[in-house]
């Protein structure tokens, strides 16, 4: 009984343990003011929406690059310019990824990224209301996404300072000339933004 219970005391601990020592904390007062570039190896978007009733589908894209201008003194100011790669969208089949970067989804051949660029930024503690304007395909609409403070610290692998966020945001497909298959694919799209940015 003692060996169980001391394996469950174990097993409890560890991930504190696991979460102790990591060189990133949520204290924005690390952050100072500048441009930070965004980290295309630790940047994505992931959409998510519902396919015919049947299931939740979910797929990739990752940043090609961009900015983020902020001064922690004046976060109302701050801009935000980043750019992904719609011709390197992941899914977990290779057919499907054909099929979305064809003329029928993205017709990512002719239009092989997508940018957003802010436009405006309410900040409330650790969290903003970022609203800005997303081109996919050459289509330009508002967004509006709800970010949350992740953390920030120097980076022991290229000894910078690092930060992100997490946001959430939602956008119709046939607000983009997206609307392959409607409706019998839902028009709302699901978006979670992990964010990450580095010192230049």
């Amino acid at each position: 009984m003692r060996l169980i219970l001391a394996a469950l005391a174990l097993s409890v601990a560890i991930p504190a343990v696991a979460q102790t020592g990591l060189p990133g904390t949520p204290s924005k007062a690390l952050v100072t003011a500048g441009t930070y570039a965004v980290d295309p190896n630790h940047t994505q978007v992931t959409w998510t929406l519902n396919h015919m009733g049947f299931s939740m589908l979910s797929g990739q894209f990752g940043a090609q690059g961009g900015t983020l201008t902020i001064d922690p003194a004046k976060p109302a100011a701050a801009k935000l310019d980043v750019t992904f790669a719609i011709d390197r969208l992941s899914v977990t089949a290779e057919p499907f990824s054909h099929h979305l970067k064809s003329k029928d989804f993205f017709d990512a051949a002719t239009y092989p990224t997508a940018r957003f660029v802010s436009t405006g930024i309410i900040a409330s503690g650790n969290t903003a209301r970022i609203t800005g304007n997303l081109t996919i395909k050459n289509v330009t609409k508002p967004v509006t996404i709800a970010a949350t403070f992740v953390g920030a610290g120097n980076n022991p692998m290229n000894k910078k300072l690092n930060f992100g966020f997490r946001g959430t945001a939602q956008i119709k497909r046939s607000d983009f000339g997206l609307g392959y298959a409607a409706p019998v694919v839902a028009d709302t799209v699901d978006l979670v933004i992990n964010a990450a940015f580095t010192a230049q």
